[in-house]
């Protein structure tokens, strides 16, 4: 269920949105009560500036406070959208399949069917990539979040669904229904019922150490077998659709 008090951040918006949903954790599936709302989406900039001398806005960033929520909203210009789903950029794939719609037109449904021919192997490069990363924060962090341990987690699972189903899924607790870990509920609990700053004790660490290095490797093992494509097969597809909602934008206007 969507806070409808959200959908003011897309009635005012600067640009026409294409859609608008939530991502960060009220989509992974751990909120704490202090969580902020991370609003994500693509816009239309307008012929006119397209073509003008100036460079294009292609990503708008904006964090502000609505009737006691918390908003940090980041959207892309749909051609700089379309550049990062074939760069296999999975941020960007789970922000399109995101269920949790803030602002929606006809052309989001469009878009995801498209957005099919951009799933590749190549998406275990990232979840990998972003999982090292995120473990080395979480690692190096004093005090340990049980926030950033939570993120590494979700990141791989999400991408060993991915190479296993060609499916999106960024939702923690579901995945885990799949996974089976044993200590991601309680994880989530303390993350939920505690606030953003919930820690974790030191001795705790090597477990997860362990557990990460074993999930990184079935994640690797997914996407040697996984049939998945290697290379996007929609890029013509997603210049004609960029053009022609271009031009509907301007029609429109």
């Amino acid at each position: 269920m969507v806070d409808e008090r959200l959908a003011a951040a897309a009635t005012d918006y600067s640009y026409r949105l294409l859609f608008l949903t939530i991502s960060g954790a009220h989509l992974y599936g751990f909120p704490s009560p202090d969580s902020d709302y991370d609003l994500r989406g693509v816009h239309i900039v307008p012929i006119a500036e397209v073509l003008a001398l100036s460079p294009i806005r292609e990503t708008v960033t904006a964090t502000t406070s609505r009737d006691g929520l918390q908003l940090d909203v980041v959207t892309h210009d749909l051609k700089k959208f379309a550049t990062l789903l074939l760069k296999r950029n999975g941020y960007v794939l789970e922000q399109l399949y995101s269920p949790l719609i803030v602002h929606t037109r006809p052309e989001h449904a469009e878009l995801k069917q498209l957005a099919q021919g951009c799933i590749t192997r190549g998406h275990a490069a990232h979840y990998l990539g972003f999982a090292q990363t995120a473990w080395k924060q979480f690692e190096e962090a004093t005090p340990r979040r049980v926030k950033s341990l939570l993120y590494v987690y979700r990141v791989l699972l999400t991408g060993i669904h991915l190479m296993r189903t060609g499916e999106v899924e960024a939702n923690l607790p579901r995945l885990n229904a799949e996974a089976h870990l044993s200590h991601i509920p309680e994880l989530i609990a303390r993350k939920v019922q505690e606030s953003e700053r919930a820690t974790l004790a030191d001795g705790d660490v090597m477990f997860h150490a362990a557990e990460v290095a074993r999930l990184r490797g079935v994640l690797e093992e997914a996407s040697r077998t996984s049939g998945l494509p290697e290379e996007a097969t929609s890029h013509e597809a997603l210049n004609e659709f960029i053009v022609r909602v271009r031009m509907d934008a301007a029609g429109d206007s």
